[in-house]
């Protein structure tokens, strides 16, 4: 894609997906009220349309993710800017971890978001358990093949291969040489297949947004509108402290970097898939000014360790079961919740619908029963938009903050392409 046509086309892309949206949520709302065999029907389309998007993107997510952090790391050179770069991101991201657990817990101790709701009865959560074991992670963390890694996109595993890789290749001379020049250009080949792909990403949107409502109606939504409402208007409130967090360290040009993840944050909202996002904001990035061999370290990072809005949910969320079943916490219990999920968190990137699972590994430890998460479950996809597309935000942020600390974030769209 011509660098002079992206206006165009970012334009043009962005009103789809916002139309696809809009037509999904009016569908869906009508097909509710139709029988049940044709509300099943539509379902099983929404599942073709958004499922045919999703197998498209993750085919090309682990071949991407190597590839733009192998060539990112051997275009950093010696290993100590590796190491620098980051040890400072790294720092950032545990930061930005405690202020999204903080802004949760403080927002249901004010809020209380579980007032007024009707305890369930207790159920069998097995499926959805996922104890934190230290040991376990740190094991996991080390791919035994990175085929197999790769094969089930576990990001963490690969991110682990393509960091050892990227710093072996200095050691191999022409060899690291050559294998680094087709690592590039591995990267700009996906990014070119990534481009064809996200020609259905309307399709993606109107499927999801569509199959969700003509499931369970708008009558689930004014249900649970409050709790909905009181979600995200804290979301909206660690979008501000992250915006103006990032305004301290890039100035005015939050504005242009804003523009620039408007498209990434719709798509990331309406798919509630981070995967589905990772190519565009790496475009995007790009767009902005944002190195690839930048971008391309730091997103892989990101997607294992920054995921505000899915962090923000693990406080808000347990806080809401404890205020169902009128369990008081003390501040100290609170506080060592936060501990506990913010190691929790780290452990268990790639699982399918991560913030319920450790939301559930998370609840006896503070004595708070696990059926209360299926008050959650059934509003979990309209939730799980929200997060995600703070979680594509915080990362955008996160990698042009990088950029910036290293003193290459150009003005404009980058030469250092893939």
């Amino acid at each position: 894609m011509a660098i002079g046509t992206q206006p165009v086309n970012t334009r043009r892309r962005t009103y789809a997906i916002l139309i696809a949206l809009v037509l999904g949520v009016v569908s869906g709302l009508f097909i509710h009220t139709l029988s049940p065999a044709v509300i099943h029907f539509a379902e099983q389309a929404a599942t073709l349309m958004t499922g045919l998007f999703l197998r498209l993107i993750k085919m090309v997510i682990a071949p991407l993710v190597f590839a733009t952090l192998v060539s990112g790391i051997g275009k950093l050179g010696d290993d100590s800017q590796v190491f620098r770069i980051g040890g400072k991101i790294l720092l950032w991201f545990i930061s930005m971890s405690f202020v999204s657990l903080l802004i949760g817990l403080l927002a249901g101790n004010i809020l209380q978001p579980g007032k007024g709701f009707e305890p369930p009865a207790v159920e069998d959560l097995a499926g959805l358990k996922h104890p934190f074991q230290p040991v376990d992670f740190m094991l996991h963390i080390v791919p035994t093949s990175v085929l197999d890694a790769m094969s089930r996109n576990d990001i963490l595993q690969i991110v682990v291969f393509s960091v050892l890789f990227g710093l072996a290749l200095p050691a191999a001379g022409k060899a690291g040489k050559t294998m680094l020049g087709w690592t590039e250009e591995l990267g700009h080949i996906m990014l070119r297949m990534t481009d064809i792909v996200m020609l259905l990403a309307p399709m993606a949107v109107f499927g999801s947004v569509m199959g969700s409502i003509a499931h369970s109606g708008g009558g689930m939504l004014i249900q649970y509108s409050r709790f909905l409402v009181e979600f995200y208007g804290t979301i909206l409130v660690l979008w501000v402290v992250l915006t103006t967090l990032a305004f301290l360290v890039l100035g005015r040009r939050i504005k242009d970097l804003i523009r620039e993840l408007v498209q990434p944050l719709i798509l990331g909202y309406a798919t509630a898939s981070s995967e589905s996002v990772y190519p565009l904001l790496l475009e995007k990035l790009e767009n902005f000014g944002v190195p690839t061999r930048i971008s391309g370290f730091v997103l892989p990072l990101g997607y294992s360790f920054n995921l505000d809005g899915s962090i923000l949910f693990q406080s808000f969320g347990a806080l809401f079961i404890a205020q169902v079943y009128d369990i008081h916490l003390s501040a100290m219990q609170q506080f060592t919740m936060v501990l506990v999920m913010m190691l929790s968190s780290k452990g268990i990137a790639g699982v399918p619908r991560a913030s319920i699972v450790t939301l559930v590994a998370v609840l006896p430890q503070f004595g708070l029963p696990e059926a209360g998460i299926t008050l959650i479950l059934g509003i979990d996809h309209f939730l799980d938009m929200a997060r995600t597309a703070t979680n594509v935000l915080g990362n955008g942020y996160a990698a042009a903050i990088s950029a910036k600390w290293e003193g290459v974030l150009s003005d404009g769209p980058t030469e250092d392409r893939l």
